[in-house]
């Protein structure tokens, strides 16, 4: 059994990770932004389309798959090393020959260089995902912290000297393609692991009998995330797509940073555990209460002082994002209740419940997307927030029987930090109203919804802020000790 402590030393790590990238990835982005326009953003986003999808390919569930395995060995991690390096190649030489075909379909002929040359990234891809399942499976999340924070130093050097000596959005292509390929560099010096000149078929196909539901899974989730930016790409223009992303990307580095330290965590711990159901039960509520608290206030605070973020982040020719923002913020906000469910499914080794429930989702979500895509994008934007509403009872549904733990279960344990964060949003949007200098004016919004948000959990007795007090207090004393 893997011990409270291990797994709370592990997230400190992930989660400093996920934030030290983002905080660089964030400031990056407002200089770039600054430099380049929205068109540039989108082209590139036009681009990441077909890249996304692939990147799926590359991986096959065969990660995923190592994780869920109770002992892999030596055999098993090189025979889905090699496997994932061939599916990597075949993968950029379809994307080398399908590149016209894709310029076609925009109608934009500059897009074939652009799109040979960023799709480098699915070999480094390709070269990296058994290194990340190792650390992984092994809890040395200190690993990742290394080679993610040296890949986006690197990669915010090039984009940034790049875009400020005029090479417009091939600066942005530069920052993708060495922020993929130090990182994978420096996983590889770091990672005690490395490949043996061994493979098994027999290894593959038992793997792969877990892993290609979840591939099919991914290929759903993503080709239907992906689908969203292709038809605004193409119904509308690059810079609505811009909007659109950039709207998007607000929350979404806030999401990312607690969500995938939650998710590479979750699931080997709950692996680990998956022949108990009542600890994966109580790992789930847990897990679902504890980032909900986290995540809520950060959302709305962040939604009802948009319009000032965006202002002063982005300059002005960006506000047309901040309807986008807000709405991204509220979708955003329940990830995790999507992550913690579907962790719990994956560590039960109930992928065929995971396959049903994306093929569900996605039958739904594309239904909604071909009703609102002829209202125009910030329609379409509407309807992925009903999507990601419904998708979250749904995902929610197995485990009232998996765990007798279902979704009405769960819906009592977030309303109150729900309800907590929309009355610090509130107080941030009152101080907005004031006549105040933008950047102390924001800086006073951001501190004061936090503040007040903690006052009110600490009032009501949290659940959640409890917990995580009697977590850090015996750490913060054997450190001061």
């Amino acid at each position: 059994m893997i011990s409270t402590r291990v797994v709370f030393v592990n997230f400190i790590w992930k989660f400093a990770e996920r934030c030290g990238a983002q905080l660089i990835s964030f400031i990056v982005s407002i200089i770039l932004a600054r430099l380049l326009m929205p068109s540039d953003y989108g082209i590139i986003a036009l681009c990441m389309v077909f890249i996304y999808i692939l990147q799926v390919f590359a991986d096959s569930g065969l990660a995923t798959a190592l994780i869920q395995k109770k002992t892999p060995d030596n055999l098993d991690y090189s025979t889905v090393f090699y496997t994932n390096i061939a599916i990597s190649l075949v993968l950029y030489l379809g994307m080398w020959i399908g590149a016209p075909y894709i310029a076609k379909f925009y109608s934009m002929p500059d897009l074939v260089p652009l799109v040979r040359t960023i799709s480098l990234i699915l070999i480094s891809n390709g070269l990296r995902n058994v290194q990340q399942a190792y650390v992984s499976k092994h809890m040395i999340f200190k690993r990742f912290f290394y080679s993610t924070l040296g890949a986006s130093i690197c990669s915010a050097i090039v984009g940034i000297s790049m875009a400020y000596h005029g090479f417009g959005m091939w600066s942005l292509v530069a920052q993708q393609l060495f922020n993929g390929y130090v990182g994978t560099l420096i996983l590889w010096i770091t990672v005690p692991w490395k490949p043996s000149l061994i493979f098994s078929f027999e290894r593959l196909k038992k793997l792969f009998s877990f892993g290609w539901k979840l591939l099919v899974s991914a290929l759903l989730a993503t080709g239907y995330d992906q689908l969203w930016q292709l038809i605004i790409g193409k119904v509308y223009s690059p810079a609505d797509l811009a909007y659109f992303n950039q709207g998007q990307k607000f929350p979404q580095v806030i999401v990312t940073n607690i969500n995938a330290s939650i998710d590479s965590i979750l699931l080997p711990t709950m692996a680990s555990e998956q022949d108990h159901r009542e600890r994966v039960r109580n790992m789930t509520r847990r897990a679902i209460k504890t980032s909900i608290f986290i995540m809520a206030p950060m959302m709305m605070v962040l939604a009802f002082s948009s319009h000032n973020v965006v202002s002063l982040v982005l300059t002005d020719k960006w506000l047309s994002c901040v309807p986008f923002l807000c709405i991204f913020c509220i979708n955003y906000m329940f990830w995790p209740v999507h992550t913690a469910n579907l962790n719990a499914i994956n560590a039960l080794g109930r992928s065929d419940i995971f396959l049903k429930l994306e093929i569900i989702k996605k039958i739904m979500g594309l239904s909604i997307l071909f009703f609102t895509m002829q209202y125009g994008v910030l329609a379409m934007a509407c309807g992925s927030l009903v999507s990601g509403v419904l998708s979250q009872i749904i995902n929610s549904w197995p485990n009232r029987e998996l765990l007798g733990y279902g979704y009405l279960h769960q819906l009592r344990d977030l309303l109150p930090s729900i309800l907590l964060a929309v009355a610090a949003g509130v107080v941030s949007y009152s101080i907005g109203l004031l006549n105040m200098p933008l950047g102390p004016q924001l800086a006073l919004q951001i501190a004061v919804g936090g503040l007040s948000y903690l006052i009110l959990s600490y009032l009501f007795r949290i659940d959640s802020l409890m917990y995580l007090l009697q977590i850090v207090k015996p750490i913060v004393a054997r450190k001061i000790g």
